[in-house]
This record gives structure tokens, C-alpha cells and sequence, in this order.
């Protein structure tokens, strides 16, 4: 079985039931969620200013040295200093050259850790980069790999011509990755490739084009607290696409699927966020990977987490991660959902207690998992329908930020209509649901998406109306939509540039408002 990343294509039926266009979410949010993690104050890039060997009182001093603006030009004129005391000591031979190598490139790495704007311009224009890789050869002292490798991981945290400034270290960055090199190198090495993979897709594909990815795996195979944490989060850097092939390539290496779930199993929250981070893009992107991952029962460690965990950094990506296998396996969520009915473990009341939560973007992510969890079988929707979500996703359609009423609006669709079979364009319509639904007041909240510019939006309550029109006992749909507006947000639609939503709304007027609907206003 090819692993192309053509899984929205299979799984569009299941994510569909609310019209036929929410397939290629699953994909699209994959491709976004590196933006959103900045959002969780989890950098796509991170400056070290504490050592990968844990650090002495001088590193830890580096903090409350921070300078202020005024001071940059300073920091630069002590950089280029720095660099050009660098270069002697490379040129050095003799005894006492090594020492002296350290003592330069200590120097320069204090200077490119005490400021939260580092002089790198400066580093780079005195041609440090060139230096840093000589001082990375093989065969040289721990101490000096190790500052090197600092020196260009806060290089590499810089902007994005500075981060591709990094380009010919990567050999041997990517080189220090294996078993030759001591843990702390290794570890720091991992922390400077994570940076040059989040700056982007075509650095990613440099690195592994390179072969960055299988010693970047290997590292998470052991219990060691920091490397692992610095490996799986460089590592989630890497495979986040939006290509499918990284993610392919990484569950191909033997041994990391045991090894992922091991370490959601354990109690380190750090290190489990990034992990969830890796099952995040993996589930999104690969076939293959979700498979594996399913089998070997993450669905129940991830509930688990969600039901213990108060960490917002983890909940965001194990949330975003079920929400990619329920839509992948509704079956198998279905399991989990019953197995814990009566417990506190229960799916749906554990993200009913995140929609309560203050955190707009953990409430998104609730939504996002039931938006899937209502798309699946009607066992799906009736248990949502029963819990005690359903208020909460009524309040939130009307009072919430615009992102997490579209995500509410996709959860409270999929509860109306049964899941679509194949080659039927219209879902057979849930009418107890949809008229206790609309009785809660959601079709003002459909209608204002209706008035969005929000294409996606626009269409998702559109649809809705017609579920109204179409669905509401005694043929109440039509007074029910006029009496919310609904023909007025319709007619915004009549003459628009999207076809699709202008035929969807002017079939509609002409259907239940009679034929010259629109010509006589």
C-alpha cells in the first residue's frame, strides 16, 4: 500500500455528513497547526540559553544578564570582537590551542544567548559559520562540539536568511546525531536541527534529503528526560509536512511506534507533549503511521492524558490528535466511548469540560474532536446529543470567537443528518435532533455564518438552512429561517461570485419562497 498522504480523499465520506466539504479539514489543519502552536507559546523555533549538559553557574546566569535595546550595538561590537578572537584561536596550534578554542567560542556563545534579539547578524557578517563547522570535526573535545553546536542553534533561531545561513553545517550536525557522539552534543545538535526544520518546507527537505531523520528517531528510543524531549520536538519539526513523505519515512524506522507510545504511557508531561505533537502530524499525514498507532492502542492512552492531564500544552495536541483518528476509525472510537460511559474517563464529558475552559484555543480543539466524533455513526451522534456538551454548544455557537463557532456549527450539523452514503448528495435528515437543535436557538448562529465572507462558513449554514427548510416538522422551516432573517443573509448570495453558493442559496429562495424570489425585490 502506497503511504501518499491521500487519506482525505478516502475518509471524506465519514467527515462529510453536513454537505460534502469537510474532508480536506483533517489535511488542512495539519498543514496550519505549525502557526497555531505559536499561539500555545510553543516556538517553532527556541534560543538555548541553558546548556544541553545541564548548564553551569555562568549559563545560569545568562537570564539575568538579558540586555536591554540600548545595549545592541554593544553586543554587536563584541560579537564581531568575538568572532575575530574565534578565528585566531582556530588558526592556533600548540599547546594550550584547544583550551583557547573553548574559551573563544564560549565567548561568542554568551553574546548569542544574554539578548532576545542576538547580535547573529553581526556573527554572521564576521563569517562565524565557517569557523563553528571546523570547530564540529570529528574527533574534537566535547567541550568545544559543544559550544559550537550552541552557537549555531541560536544561530539557527534567527530570521530565515540567517537560519539557511546554517547550510553547510548541517553534515555534520546531522553526523553528531549518532552513537559516536556524547549525549549532550548529540542532544544539542538534535536542538539546532529542530530550528532549521521550523523555519520551513524547503529547509526540511534539505535535512532529510540529507538523512537527518533516522538518527533524529533512534534518540527518542531511550529514557533520557532531556534528549528525548529536545529529539521528539525537533523530530515534530520535521515530519510536519505538508507533504506526506517525512511522516512516511519516520514510521518506517523500526521501533518508533513502541517507542512513542511508551512515552505517552509515562508521567513526563513535557516529554508527552512532544510526542503528542509527532502523533499529531503522523496521524494527519500518514496512512500507514495512523494504522500502527491504532493497533498498538494510543486511542486509549490519548483519552487517558485528556482525562488526567491540566496541561494546556498537551491537551492541544492529544485534542487534535483524536480528532484525527476518529475520523480514520470511528469504530474503534466507539469502543472507547462506551468502555468508559459511566466513568470519569468519559470521552464526551472530559471535552465537554475543555469547551468550559478559558482557553480559546482548547475549546477550538474540543469542537474540532466532537466535529469528527458527529460525523461518525449515529451511536456517535446520539451520545453527544444526550451529554452535557449540547448546552455548551449552543451558547458557544452564539457567544464564541468566529473559529470556534464555525468548528461548534460543524458539530451541531453532523448531529442532524445521518452519516452519507456514497453517491447520496443529500444525508438523510436526524429530525429529533434538528428540532431539539434549533428549539436550543442555533439558527440565528447559522445564519450569521451565512453573513461571513468566510466561504466555508457561508456554505456550512447554508446548509443548515436547507436542513431546516427541508427537516422541521409541519413544514415550519420556512417561517423559521424568515423570522431569523435567513431570506435577507440568503440574498447577499444572488448575484455572488461563488457559484456553488449562489445556487445553493437562490434553489433554495425559489424553492420555499416561491419562484420569482429575489426579481420582485
Amino acid at each position: 500500500m502506497a503511504d501518499d498522504g491521500s487519506a482525505s480523499n478516502r475518509r471524506d465520506p465519514i467527515k462529510s455528513s453536513v454537505g460534502n466539504v469537510a474532508g480536506q479539514r483533517r489535511r488542512q489543519q495539519a498543514v496550519t497547526v505549525a502557526k497555531e502552536r505559536r499561539e500555545l507559546l510553543v516556538r517553532a523555533k527556541r534560543l538555548c540559553r541553558v546548556g544541553t549538559n545541564g548548564g553551569d553557574d555562568e549559563d545560569a546566569l545568562v537570564e539575568n544578564e538579558m540586555m536591554i535595546d540600548e545595549e545592541q550595538p554593544v553586543l554587536e561590537a563584541q560579537t564581531i570582537k568575538a568572532v575575530e578572537e574565534l578565528k585566531s584561536a582556530v588558526q592556533s596550534q600548540g599547546k594550550g590551542a584547544m583550551q583557547k578554542r573553548v574559551t573563544a567560542l564560549r565567548e561568542l556563545r554568551r553574546l548569542l544567548s544574554k539578548s532576545e534579539f542576538p547580535p547573529i547578524d553581526a556573527a554572521l557578517s564576521s563569517g562565524a559559520v565557517p569557523l563553528l563547522v571546523q570547530c564540529l570535526s570529528f574527533g574534537s573535545p566535547d567541550e568545544q562540539l559543544l559550544e559550537s553546536a550552541w552557537c549555531l542553534t541560536n544561530i539557527a533561531a534567527g530570521k530565515p536568511e540567517e537560519t539557511k545561513a546554517l547550510l553547510p553545517a548541517l553534515p555534520l550536525l546531522i553526523a553528531h546525531l549518532g552513537e559516536k557522539s556524547s549525549a549532550p552534543v548529540a542532544e544539542q545538535c538534535a536542538w539546532a536541527i529542530g530550528n532549521v526544520a521550523g523555519e520551513g518546507e524547503e529547509l526540511r527537505n534539505v535535512l532529510l534529503s540529507q538523512g537527518a531523520l533516522p538518527p533524529l528517531a533512534r534518540m527518542i528510543f531511550p529514557d533520557k528526560g532531556s534528549t528525548v524531549r529536545t529529539a521528539a520536538w525537533a523530530l515534530s519539526n520535521l515530519i510536519k509536512g505538508p507533504e506526506s513523505k517525512a511522516a512516511a519515512q519516520l514510521v518506517r524506522v523500526e521501533g518508533i511506534v513502541d517507542a512513542i507510545l511508551r512515552h505517552l504511557k509515562k508521567t513526563d508531561e513535557e516529554i508527552a507533549t512532544e510526542i503528542a505533537w509527532i502523533v499529531v502530524y503522523l496521524s494527519a499525514l500518514s496512512d500507514i503511521a495512523t494504522s500502527m498507532l491504532l493497533k498498538g492502542g494510543i486511542l486509549q492512552l490519548l483519552v487517558e492524558r485528556l482525562a488526567t492531564s491540566n496541561s494546556l500544552q498537551l491537551l492541544i495536541p492529544v485534542l487534535r490528535s483524536l480528532g484525527n483518528f476518529v475520523s480514520v476509525d470511528p469504530k474503534a472510537m466507539l469502543t472507547i466511548l462506551i468502555g468508559g460511559e459511566n466513568t470519569e474517563e468519559n470521552v464526551i464529558n472530559v471535552l465537554a469540560k475543555c469547551l468550559r475552559s478559558e482557553h480559546r484555543v482548547l475549546k477550538k480543539e474540543a469542537a474540532w474532536v466532537l466535529s469528527n466524533i458527529a460525523a461518525g455513526s449515529i451511536e456517535h451522534k446520539r451520545m453527544i446529543h444526550s451529554s452535557e456538551a449540547m448546552p455548551l454548544l449552543l451558547r458557544l455557537l452564539s457567544t464564541s470567537p468566529f473559529d470556534i463557532r464555525k468548528e461548534v456549527a460543524y458539530v451541531l450539523g453532523n448531529l442532524c443528518v445521518e452519516s452519507a452514503e456514497e453517491g447520496n448528495a443529500r444525508p438523510r435528515i436526524i429530525q429529533e435532533h434538528l428540532v431539539s437543535i434549533v428549539s436550543g436557538g442555533c439558527l440565528r448562529g447559522f445564519i450569521d455564518l451565512v453573513r461571513s465572507p468566510d466561504i466555508e462558513a457561508a456554505r456550512l449554514g447554508l446548509q443548515f438552512i436547507e436542513l431546516v427548510l427541508r427537516g422541521m416538522p409541519n413544514g415550519e422551516g420556512p417561517k423559521l429561517v424568515e423570522g431569523e432573517d435567513g431570506i435577507d443573509a440568503m440574498e447577499r448570495f444572488q448575484f455572488h461570485e461563488n457559484e456553488e453558493l449562489r445556487v445553493i442559496a437562490n434553489s433554495l429562495a425559489d424553492k420555499y419562497f416561491g419562484e420569482d424570489y429575489g426579481i420582485n425585490e
